[in-house]
């Protein structure tokens, strides 16, 4: 383990007095009107490239103290991800926040109108402890490019992460327009209770939940990004060699507690047996040299998926050990568990793969479309009427076709949910519209004022505003 030497100590929760202050002070550098500026966003935009680029050893420090992750992960899920997110933000800046002229029908005319995205105000950022600097910063970098002032509340699950994001942070961005507050769910429902202009979490749908409720009392908008049981669907055709070292390394990131991680594979009964021998060995070979135990956050993480191990009646062919006192659990593929079992039924986020045979794909996209909408979808195949109908027919926030997670790199798509997997997308461009107001604005001149738009109505008049209308 690596030790907390040089990292920032944790700090004590934000006091009420504390949120109320900072919220103050966000709302009055909103109100100057400074974070309008396009070159004041750009700023603030390479202040994030240069936090994750320059602080690269700080967070992986950090990061292997929180969840044993290596360097080299962090830089993968965490460094690079946050910088590409930024960098594209900055560069398509000044064409997102360009008007946007429309037409007018014949009836308004004449006249001009287009729309435009202006900052919604002072929002949160409820981040995550998963991926607690990407899944943080990467909402933040939406909410500045958009010209909001920000409240940050790191998860206090990754309590070395959140300790130096409140320490790193202020160093980077305007200190007056971002605000970073430690503490638990009680700093969050406080924060929630100043009644901002937004509210973004990533998390789980019951703690989701929380925050709705919360919002909902001030009328405050609301981006939740939420999980699911992301399927990988695997038809007979597929490249199975390709289909198991894909989804076997997507679900080792993290030990599996990702929110877009493959929670569980379907695969046509005829390659079933073929494509967990691929994956088995996939597993194996990714692990060479390493530990066999992925670290787990926490103990209440651990118990939990302890007791998805317990309850399933299907078999362990990898795997399956673990050690409560490490928060450990090896990387466990389990072949055909009860359909009915916790393990099928709740969003796993930990290193434990069930593959389930199925007669045909009418059978896996029914088995899917049985539960909640997934945050993604996963299939491999080499047919393309396959690929349509799983778009087409499988309701999920998104899809990948023969690969896993990567969608979330492609700051062009929006990332989000759908019913239970959340609402509301982000990323890229779409991530600027999340924290703006798309505002309509219709321009008239004084005349031509016609007199007939206005009553007392003659029977000629009604006649000919039904006809102009």
């Amino acid at each position: 383990m690596t030790s907390l030497a040089a990292l920032p100590a944790a700090t004590r929760p934000a006091t009420r007095h504390e949120v109320e202050r900072a919220v103050g002070r966000l709302r009055a550098t909103f109100a100057s009107g400074r974070t309008r500026d396009v070159a004041w966003r750009r700023v603030q935009l390479a202040g994030i490239e240069r936090l994750v680029t320059e602080r690269e050893p700080e967070i992986a420090r950090a990061m292997a103290a929180d969840l044993g992750r290596s360097a080299h992960d962090t830089w993968l899920g965490e460094i690079t991800s946050t910088r590409g997110e930024a960098a594209y933000a900055r560069k398509h800046l000044r064409r997102w926040t360009r008007r946007r002229r429309v037409g007018l029908p014949p009836a308004v005319l004449p006249g001009s109108a287009h729309y435009r995205y202006e900052p919604l105000g002072t929002v949160l950022v409820i981040g995550p402890w998963n991926y607690p600097v990407y899944l943080t910063l990467g909402p933040l970098i939406g909410a500045l490019a958009a010209g909001d002032t920000a409240v940050v509340k790191p998860s206090e699950h990754a309590p070395a992460v959140s300790a130096l994001l409140a320490d790193l942070i202020p160093r980077y961005v305007d200190t007056e327009a971002v605000a970073v507050l430690e503490g638990e769910a009680d700093t969050t429902q406080e924060l929630l209770a100043q009644g901002l202009d937004l509210a973004f979490f990533t998390g789980g749908p019951e703690i989701g939940r929380k925050v709705m409720e919360g919002a909902a009392r001030h009328l405050t908008p609301v981006v939740l990004e939420l999980g699911g049981k992301c399927p990988a669907i695997v038809t007979a055709d597929a490249d199975l060699d390709v289909a198991a070292r894909r989804i076997a390394w997507t679900k080792l990131m993290n030990s599996g507690q990702t929110c877009i991680a493959p929670d569980h594979v379907l695969v046509e009964a005829s390659v079933r047996e073929a494509l967990v021998e691929r994956i088995t060995a996939a597993l194996a070979q990714f692990r060479t040299g390493e530990p066999a135990g992925l670290r787990i956050v926490n103990e209440r993480q651990f118990d939990r998926l302890a007791r998805l191990l317990d309850d399933h009646d299907g078999t362990v062919v990898v795997g399956g050990a673990t050690d409560r006192e490490a928060l450990t659990i090896e990387p466990t593929v389990i072949l055909d568990p009860r359909p009915d079992s916790p393990l099928m039924t709740e969003e796993i986020f930990g290193p434990l793969l069930p593959v389930s045979a199925v007669p045909s794909l009418d059978d896996a996209i029914e088995r899917v479309n049985g539960g909640g909408k997934p945050l993604a979808a996963y299939l491999f195949t080499s047919s393309r009427a396959a690929k349509e109908r799983v778009i087409t027919e499988v309701p999920s926030g998104g899809a990948v076709i023969n690969h896993a997670m990567m969608h979330c790199l492609v700051p062009q798509l929006p990332f989000g949910g759908v019913g239970t997997s959340g609402m509301g997308a982000y990323h890229g461009e779409w991530g600027f519209q999340a924290f703006s107001h798309r505002k309509a604005v219709l321009s008239k001149p004084a005349k031509p004022d016609p007199g007939l738009m206005y009553p007392p109505y003659t029977e000629r008049t009604k006649r000919l505003l039904r006809r102009v209308m």
